[in-house]
């Protein structure tokens, strides 16, 4: 069977379309997808998604990454191997698995200098956890420094097949699976300290950037009369983008994991890391529409078929659409989503009536964010093993000043606001997802059946957001800007769970994390210089 499937796949490698050179075979013509018990392999390889040519950081030679599926309930065993060899590049990697809440696994996460040390060149390590009742779409990538910026990035989803909004749509597969992702034709650890401009937006791997090569597209095809549930994927380092796609209303029904009452838009607005789930309906006539996916960049447009794929309806001339790009009259505001299922945020509705009412405030000196006015600087040791050992007292957790110490089971509500530039920061918290009882730009709150996600943008200069949740999964979670660049910047605290209980609560700590900073600590002493591509970010 193993030699089938190798013959297989090399048929399907010779058949797959490419831009630059046929015989990279890149992108492949059909996704390549990965159950929940995988081998994944981090490694290098040159690829032209856009028509550029360049040395890449990526998850089994492919970009985006495989996807990852699973069914509710499944157990996730995935083996991560790392075959990095280009220094140009980081050679040391990690893999979060965004969205999974790693109840009781937090050294599952895979956050370099939180809950583990990295994962060294020609070594491994197996994540192994479970999602506990969780499904929907999520996306895993690299949180090793701004490595995901050079590729190592894919989408995951996990299956309900009890759906309670599966009466909307008909298909749902790996087809109708859409990544976003900004693309940059310079190496990640050389726009290090500068303020990056990606070169194009990628749609399921594929794009143009202004002035190059005509590129070959992505196309999505339908079936007239059939509805399609899609999950938007936002993969991107920096850039947001407005998703639409010409002719065809969408149907949001699933924000970041969490299902949603059914919403009608023609347009929507995702910031990086971000998820959606919308139902298209396949009633247009047969023809060509085009996909646009609009970045937040300076100067970006649609010539050239820039920033855009194609939706082909079955049956339609293999042509690009010659549809016109109309203003959104019914774009998505977050404030108008609500939660499917148990909508009403925790606690006692009021802004300020948590058991635990936090204020963070994000400024911006020179190229460094502060939170709080602490910039974030990995530790030299994670803060779960900080933790585990028990010789530091919970108090004196490092990095000094960037260590939220929170009481179990409380409900905590967080305002964060935006001072200086560099907004809007998407904000992402680990091992949670929390009801966004204000959105930023809105001036209202809604206790009662506000979004639940897990990432959420805390606005632009003047703005802020206020998120609750409840302290229930004790262990160290990254709370940070989905920005890359920020946050390799500083913009990032760690809400330490009850760490007093976290050692009972993770416990037994799989022999292969305790052997991975070891190894690090050994790979580290070994480096005879620290080479530009050898950043760490520690």
């Amino acid at each position: 069977m193993r030699i089938l499937f190798l013959i297989v796949s090399l048929i399907s490698s010779i058949n797959a379309a490419s831009v630059v050179s046929r015989s990279e075979s890149y992108p492949l013509s059909q996704p390549i997808v990965h159950g929940p018990k995988a081998r994944i392999t981090v490694g290098n390889r040159y690829i032209a998604p856009d028509g550029f040519n360049r040395s890449t950081s990526l998850v089994d030679g492919i970009f985006p990454g495989p996807l990852i599926t699973a069914q509710k309930g499944d157990h996730f065993d995935i083996e991560v191997v790392n075959k990095l060899k280009d220094d140009t590049m980081f050679l040391l990697t990690s893999i979060h698995w965004h969205g999974i809440f790693q109840n009781r696994t937090n050294y599952a996460d895979g956050t370099s200098f939180v809950t583990q040390c990295p994962i060294t060149p020609n070594h491994t390590f197996l994540h192994s956890f479970s999602a506990k009742g969780q499904t929907g779409t999520f996306w895993y990538h690299s949180h090793y420094s701004v490595q995901y910026c050079d590729g190592v990035r894919g989408p995951l989803v996990i299956y309900d097949p009890h759906d309670p909004l599966g009466y909307l749509y008909d298909i749902d597969d790996a087809s109708t699976v859409i990544t976003l992702s900004d693309w940059y034709h310079t190496v990640a650890p050389e726009l290090i300290g500068t303020v990056p401009v990606a070169n194009s937006m990628l749609i399921n791997g594929r794009g143009r950037y202004a002035g190059g090569p005509l590129a070959e597209l992505a196309v999505i095809t339908v079936k007239p009369g059939k509805r399609y549930r899609f999950r938007l994927v936002q993969t991107s380092c920096d850039s947001y983008a407005n998703f639409s796609i010409d002719g065809h209303n969408l149907t949001v029904i699933e924000a970041d994991g969490q299902l949603t009452e059914p919403l009608v838009v023609d347009q929507l607005q995702i910031f990086a890391a971000q998820r959606y789930s919308v139902v298209l309906v396949a009633n247009q006539p047969v023809d060509n529409y085009w996909v646009r996916s609009l970045p937040n960049t300076a100067g970006a447009s649609y010539v050239n078929a820039t920033n855009s794929a194609i939706l082909r309806y079955e049956g339609a001339p293999e042509v690009d659409p010659t549809t016109a790009e109309t203003p959104s009259t019914n774009p998505l505001v977050e404030t108008n989503l609500h939660a499917l299922i148990n909508p009403a945020a925790p606690g006692v509705p009021g802004y300020g009536n948590a058991d635990h009412n936090l204020a963070l405030v994000i400024s911006l000196n020179n190229v460094l964010f502060y939170v709080n006015n602490v910039s974030f600087v990995s530790p030299s040791v994670p803060v779960l093993l900080q933790i585990l050992s028990g010789t530091r007292h919970p108090s004196e957790l490092l990095p000094n000043g960037s260590v939220y110490i929170l009481e179990p089971n409380k409900v905590i509500e967080l305002t964060m606001s935006v001072t200086g530039f560099g907004g809007p920061h998407p904000i992402h918290m680990h091992g949670h997802a929390f009801s966004v009882v204000q959105s930023a730009g809105s001036s209202t709150f809604n206790y009662a059946n506000p979004v639940r996600r897990d990432v959420v943008s805390a606005g632009t200069a003047g703005q802020q957001m206020v998120i609750r949740w409840v302290t229930d999964n004790s262990g160290p979670w990254f709370l940070h800007c989905h920005i890359d660049w920020h946050l390799q910047a500083g913009l990032a605290v760690v809400m330490a769970e009850s760490p007093f209980d976290t050692s009972r609560h993770v416990s037994p700590v799989p022999y292969e994390w305790d052997r991975l900073c070891p190894v690090y600590d050994h790979y580290q002493e070994t480096l005879p210089t620290v080479a530009k591509g050898r950043l760490d970010a520690n």
